[in-house]
């Protein structure tokens, strides 16, 4: 499937230039809370309610949405490099894709590294996945993602092959990285670094192979995927695992030209965020009852 690319407004590379000159005079490392605080910062899905709650023995954050479709719900795994991030901190960028879907949106507190290094993050995923159907009876379950949560998220849909559709935003996908955007787009991304992948890969694989493909979905057997819709800026270092998922996944990837890591986060920033988010959510929508 060919790749489809979105160029740049006005507005919002006037929007970018002002977030690199914020993000350059702070260059500290991200702590657990830090990062929380910021993703936080996402405004609320219009009308979402959100409650906590466990499924397959996995904690996290239901965010539903006003008259949400029965039977069916959308599993998210968060960002963070497999160190950071919590359900909670993202229940409201959540809860944008569980109003644009009009789908509830389970967002999974997997256990972090190095705590809990891998397999941990992936049997999480494996299991909240499986409980939506076993213990609530979900029919249809949706899967997406971002950064390393698109990682898992395609990792899980390689595995389980049950899922409609899936959504990756920025996805983390080969934590060996052999993307030649890592050195390609190093000055570009404002960020991202390779020091900081590393270190989010030694602190979860532990010198486990990071060609597993439940660590690393980009060396799983993609034959006979469900339709994934991936989105990816120009300006990130992990552009290259996205596009590869044109030729061996057959997905359909959107390029924003400009755009930063998980750039839909910045719903409130960037139109490009809005527009993503939008396609996201009507591929969810359209895509769950395959």
């Amino acid at each position: 499937m060919p790749q489809i690319h979105h160029p740049l407004s006005s507005a919002d590379r006037d929007a970018m230039i002002a977030l690199r000159s914020q993000l350059a005079k702070s260059r500290a490392a991200p702590t657990r809370a830090s990062f929380d605080q910021l993703i936080e910062l996402t405004p609320p899905g219009a009308g979402a309610s959100h409650r906590e709650a466990r499924v397959g023995g996995v904690p996290g954050t239901w965010c539903i949405p006003p008259s949400p479709r029965p039977g069916r719900a959308i599993l998210y795994l968060h960002g963070g490099a497999f160190i950071l991030g919590s359900a909670r901190a993202f229940r409201h960028f959540a809860g944008q894709l569980a109003v644009r879907a009009g789908i509830s949106v389970f967002v999974a507190d997997y256990r972090l590294a190095p705590e809990h290094p891998f397999p941990a993050a992936w049997e999480d995923a494996r299991d909240a996945h499986l409980g939506l159907a076993s213990e609530l009876g979900v029919e249809r379950v949706a899967i997406a993602g971002d950064s390393a949560g698109g990682g898992l998220a395609l990792a899980l849909l390689v595995a389980q092959r049950k899922a409609p559709c899936g959504v990756l935003l920025s996805p983390w996908t080969d934590l060996s990285l052999t993307g030649a955007s890592i050195e390609a787009k190093a000055l570009e991304d404002p960020v991202l670094s390779r020091g900081a992948l590393e270190a989010g890969a030694r602190h979860y694989l532990c010198g486990h192979d990071p060609r597993d493909p439940r660590a690393s979905a980009l060396y799983g057997a993609m034959e006979h995927l469900p339709p994934v819709q991936v989105h990816v800026g120009t300006a990130e270092i992990l552009l290259d695992d996205s596009v590869r998922l044109d030729a061996l996944a057959g997905a359909e990837v959107h390029v924003w030209e400009g755009m930063p890591h998980v750039f839909p986060r910045s719903v409130a920033t960037f139109e490009a965020a809005r527009d993503a988010l939008d396609l996201a959510g009507a591929f969810l929508r359209q895509g769950i009852d395959r």
